[in-house]
């Protein structure tokens, strides 16, 4: 009987280890924030600012030194830096846990041309990668889908829910596509040259794209005799009320897919990765396309890039006009996400001043993903989505939050990782 309960009681303690983190409750209480340095995420900073914010929404951004009442809980901040919550672009968190495990794996979908799914709806909002981006301030992601051609739609969602019904925040703002690349690489394990050659056959993938969404268009303007979903799901690319997210690199790819969605009817298009982007700043600014780049942290794609090409390429676009972002794909990208004030602050130390790479995570980022109506600054009407470091949010050294808010509701900065150390530090000290 002793072995059946002490049994019980094991399953019951492991449960609560492996349990989702509690989402906070709606906001009740109202909060008043005093004495911090305010990033605005606009590119403005208030030394000793105060900020009050009530039933999820800002109500009063300003000096502290105004003489107005402060509302509900006072939190002392001085010395402290409060900044709006970071997003997340082009992520795929949530739709993988653990790699080696297939089931766990949900970021892509069989066949070439998926506009019709919804990359939401795979969203799990108890995973233990995403619990782990609040301590660093990263508080709201753009999951994005993989694989094919037309790889499906994205949503935004808020990193503290039940479910990803409760965590979204705008469905399906966008279609993501990669585009083919006009060089290829020889398969070296069939004994071809490995080198970059031309790709003969990247006039033919250009025209199918073209031809695919032709027909979709010109099925949405028919009598329809049998619904066909794919076509269905690319109304809002033609009708302005969504996004082309195009992953494509190279000046001429870059090139080529502006023009092509232009000609197409689809005016509303974002470049996602863009190297060599700052040889066509000037397509980009006048044909009102922004970018979000990849992290810096990584080598050149090409061999007569700059050896910094990768650090320096936020500044030089965003020099030149362009509307700049900082997205996640790549290796190991899901851990790699909570490093995302990281990698602004490397744009930040190769020559970006430090409140327009703060932007590449605020401002910027909502703009792009049009959620910037009530997020990515600190703003008086917007979601309360924002958080309190002990130093520079940007510097891996001082970023230590001590408070975080997703719509005006204080959520844990705890995760399974810090509760496990907590409840076993000392015994592992001890041996």
């Amino acid at each position: 009987m002793k072995k059946i309960i002490y049994s019980l009681m094991f399953f019951f303690l492991v449960g609560n280890i492996l349990a989702q983190q509690t989402p906070a409750d709606k906001q009740t209480t109202d909060y008043s924030i005093e004495g911090a340095t305010a990033h605005l995420g606009n590119g403005q900073v208030i030394e000793n600012s105060l900020i009050m914010f009530s039933q999820g929404k800002i109500v009063f951004v300003g000096n502290a030194n105004v003489k107005i009442a402060r509302r509900g809980t006072i939190i002392n901040a001085k010395g402290k830096h409060v900044y709006p919550g970071f997003i997340a672009a082009n992520s795929t968190l949530g739709l993988v846990e653990i790699d080696a495990v297939k089931a766990s794996d949900d970021e892509d979908e069989i066949g070439t041309n998926n506009p019709h799914i919804r990359s939401l709806i795979a969203y799990n909002a108890e995973s233990k990668i995403v619990e782990s981006m609040r301590p660093n301030g990263v508080l709201m992601a753009q999951i994005t889908p993989r694989g094919g051609i037309i790889s499906g739609t994205s949503s935004i969602v808020q990193l503290d829910a039940w479910n990803w019904e409760d965590a979204a925040i705008k469905t399906d703002d966008a279609i993501h596509m990669e585009w083919p690349g006009s060089f290829t690489r020889g398969r070296w394990w069939l004994g071809e040259d490995p080198a970059l050659k031309v790709d003969g056959n990247y006039s033919k993938k250009i025209e199918n794209i073209k031809t695919y969404f032709t027909k979709a268009k010109n099925y949405l303007a028919g009598e329809k005799m049998k619904k066909n979903l794919p076509y269905e799901a690319t109304k809002g690319l033609f009708n302005g009320s969504q996004k082309l997210f195009i992953h494509v690199n190279g000046q001429r790819e870059i090139t080529d897919a502006i023009t092509i969605s232009k000609e197409l009817g689809i005016d509303n298009i974002v470049i996602v990765h863009g190297n060599e982007a700052d040889k066509i700043s000037d397509l980009l600014v006048k044909n009102n396309v922004p970018v979000i780049l990849d992290r810096p942290h990584r080598n050149p794609n090409r061999e007569d890039n700059a050896y910094d090409y990768t650090y320096t390429i936020a500044k030089v676009l965003t020099d030149k006009g362009v509307l700049v972002s900082l997205g996640m794909e790549g290796q190991m990208e899901r851990m790699n996400t909570r490093n995302l004030p990281f990698y602004a602050g490397t744009f930040a130390a190769y020559g970006l001043d430090k409140e327009v790479a703060l932007k590449l995570l605020t401002s910027n980022t909502a703009k792009i993903l049009g959620i910037d109506d009530f997020v990515g600054t600190l703003e008086v009407g917007k979601d309360a989505t924002l958080f309190i470091s002990e130093g520079d949010a940007l510097d891996m050294r001082t970023n230590i939050l001590s408070e975080a808010f997703i719509q005006g509701r204080k959520i844990s900065l705890e995760t399974h990782q810090t509760e496990l150390w907590k409840r076993y530090s000392n015994k592992y000290k001890t041996k």
